[in-house]
């Protein structure tokens, strides 16, 4: 397969399908339904899933029990089982079909001249508008029996699962409608045995609030069964006597919305989405609470497999991406995420106060992101906890490198902010440091190496806690969550220090979007918005190494790479546990093109960029090795600070538990391997 191919990368196009109903006349919707059949085939979907009675029509009362109808039903699944031969979408398609004394709502799933299973529908509504009990047997208890019509034979019951030889974790399990409504749902049993894909054929007609209902169902169930749900319920052309039909779609995943449909669309649609297997199945591995409750139950379920043959070429990816999946695109989720992270920050600085009785903290401010958004932390905390802003200890302290510009802006947000503030120059302490130690530098020859860097950044930590000492403290901490990833610190008497770190949770790129909601939620001054907009505007540098007049200051992208990829890096490393190869695909499709897919909102646009594939892998290398290889010991050490986002922490005691001295071969194996230059 080509490394553009969704399907080596663990994913599989699953569809929900509505074509127009045509009442009492399985001919016709056999024809409609083979055409949406044909468009998915088109498509390469897996598996498409069609509304409940979709081919006699839901709504169609004692006309069920008639033979001519039923007769004609057993022909229309016929005419669609034979096209189905060139077809490598797996269809389930809802009929009425006699088995025994009595007729059964079900689901019949076909797969290239084959039928796979047939699903009887569990529990049958007979309240209010519905009246199934009076056509219908229910299928629950049923299992090992086998069903025939029209010459042919397949498997019958509610103990079937249908599961794919050839692509990895897609097992299918099938319910119908009334089937998701109750408490304990046959969704809940087929995903505990191993259904990946949960389906559900629907009827259900449209009343006020009832889409809000669906959706909540079908979200939670995905949530709860750690499981993709794709739901079609019957649309046009179903029968108006007494009701109305709005046809609606939906795919999640793991209680993510991927795809809806449009409601009350006159004539059919699909709806496409490509649904993350290896996901699912790390998900369910990583929250053993899932296998606990699963041998928890004794429900035995068949499994018939099947070769579904995906296609090895590129199929495109029908799938939102976010390019900063510590950072939603979306307005208002985004304004929720910043306050909850906020917030989190401030209480669990607040709580470490009250615990040790200390009413000073002590920070050093530089003027870049980290170290403003922790300096208004400590302000909002302070506030809290009715103490007055001179209790915040607040020190910039200039080094050989450090840029008019960010001390400008330090020094404006302390006395805006109204902290205590002072300025510390470490470059005599440091060149007599560099003197002791016989470094060049300190003999007056220009070497910049780690040394140079280092006894900068360790004074200035050294300055903090003793700093703390004497005025009875706390040292604040600014590193955050992708430095810590990257070993982008200086352990132990560096930035990798200190008594509480409030970020040691937060990302890079969220940093900015957070700093961004403080000032649009105004939780602070004019003046202070406004020094906290030039802050924002500044290129990050840790400014260790001297300049010449004209020449870019230090960037630590250049050294680490854009903190955008290794953040996206990070996301998918540290929540999923996803393949190197597989993270190369999906950054590929949220970065390579600058027009494409959403941004987060109030992003600048001179700064909205585009990364090829040789980009992505060249940095995704440079995250592996640092990952894995050479930062851990840092991390095993590092202060307490409160986890902020789902996405994970990298705390020694929470989210990350890894050995200092590991290696990144199988890893970097990965990536030569599976990854083009």
């Amino acid at each position: 397969m080509t490394f553009h191919s969704i399907y080596i990368h663990g994913f599989a196009r699953v569809a929900a399908c509505v074509t127009t109903s045509h009442v009492a006349d399985p001919a016709t919707n056999a024809k409609a339904i083979l055409a949406a059949a044909n468009a998915c085939h088109e498509q390469s979907v897996a598996v498409a899933v069609f509304p409940e009675l979709c081919l006699s029509g839901y709504a169609i009362e004692d006309l069920v029990k008639q033979d001519p109808l039923l007769d004609a039903v057993e022909r229309g699944l016929a005419s669609i089982v034979e096209a189905s031969t060139a077809l490598m979408t797996v269809l389930i398609v809802g009929a009425p079909l006699r088995f025994v004394h009595r007729i059964y709502n079900c689901a019949v799933v076909i797969h290239r001249g084959n039928v796979l299973g047939v699903v009887p529908k569990s529990y049958l509504p007979t309240y209010r508008e519905f009246y199934e009990g009076r056509h219908f047997a229910s299928g629950a208890g049923i299992a090992g029996e086998t069903i025939a019509f029209g010459g042919l034979h397949a498997p019958f019951g509610a103990d079937l699962l249908f599961a794919a030889e050839d692509v990895p974790g897609l097992t299918i399990g099938v319910e119908i409608c009334e089937d998701m409504w109750i408490p304990v749902t046959p969704a809940s049993e087929l995903a505990l045995a191993g259904a990946s894909v949960l389906i559900n054929l629907s009827g259900s007609p449209i009343t006020i609030g009832r889409a809000r209902s669906r959706a909540l169902l079908c979200q939670s169930t995905s949530a709860r069964c750690l499981a993709a749900y794709v739901y079609s319920a019957a649309g046009a052309g179903e029968s108006t006597t007494d009701l109305a039909w709005d046809g609606q779609t939906s795919i999640y995943e793991s209680g993510v919305l991927l795809a809806e449909g449009e409601r009350f669309r006159q004539g059919g649609q699909i709806t496409y989405a490509d649904v993350d297997l290896d996901l699912l199945r790390q998900e369910r591995a990583l929250m053993g609470t899932f296998d606990d409750n699963r041998r928890q139950r004794e429900a035995f379920f068949r499994k018939v497999t099947f070769a579904l043959k995906p296609p090895a070429a590129d199929i495109g990816f029908l799938r939102k991406v976010e390019r900063f999946p510590f950072v939603p695109s979306d307005e208002s989720l985004l304004e929720q995420d910043c306050y909850e992270a906020y917030n989190i920050q401030v209480a669990g600085l607040v709580q470490r106060m009250r615990a040790t009785g200390t009413k000073r903290v002590v920070i050093g401010v530089s003027g870049g992101l980290d170290s403003t958004h922790a300096l208004i932390v400590a302000a909002k905390a302070v506030d809290l906890l009715g103490l007055p802003r001179e209790n915040i200890l607040a020190y910039t302290m200039p080094g050989f490198a450090t840029g008019s510009e960010s001390k400008t802006n330090a020094l404006a947000l302390m006395k805006a902010l109204q902290t205590s503030w002072q300025e510390l120059d470490i470059r005599t302490t440091a060149t007599q440091m560099l003197k002791d130690i016989g470094h060049p530098f300190g003999k007056g020859e220009k070497v910049y190496d780690v040394t140079f860097e280092n006894v900068q950044a360790g004074l200035r930590t050294d300055y903090l806690f003793r700093l703390a000492n004497h005025h009875g403290g706390i040292v604040i901490g600014t590193g955050d969550l992708s430095e810590l990833a990257l070993g982008w610190c200086t352990y132990g008497v560096g930035d990798q220090m200190a008594h509480y770190n409030v970020n040691a949770g937060v990302p890079k790129t969220l940093i900015q979007h957070l700093i961004r909601w403080v000032i649009a939620s105004k939780q602070f001054s004019g003046d202070v918005n406004r020094t906290l907009g030039s802050i924002l505007a500044a290129e990050i540098s840790p400014e260790l190494v001297p300049v010449q007049p004209g020449e870019k200051p230090q960037s630590t992208e250049a050294s680490v790479g854009p903190y955008e990829l290794q953040d996206f890096n990070l996301f998918y490393t540290l929540r999923f546990g996803m393949r190197p190869s597989k993270i190369a695909f999906m950054a590929l499709q949220a970065w390579r093109d600058v027009g494409k897919g959403e941004w987060p909102p109030a992003f600048p646009n001179d700064k909205r960029r585009a990364y090829d594939l040789p980009e992505i892998r060249r940095w995704l290398e440079v995250f592996l090795r640092r990952f894995f290889a050479f930062s851990q010991f840092k991390r095993s050490a590092m202060p307490n600070g409160p986890k902020v986002s789902a996405g994970g922490s990298l705390s020694p005691r929470g989210d990350w538990r890894a050995p200092s001295d590991s290696s990144a071969a199988a890893w970097l194996e990965d990536l030569e391997r599976n990854v083009p230059n």
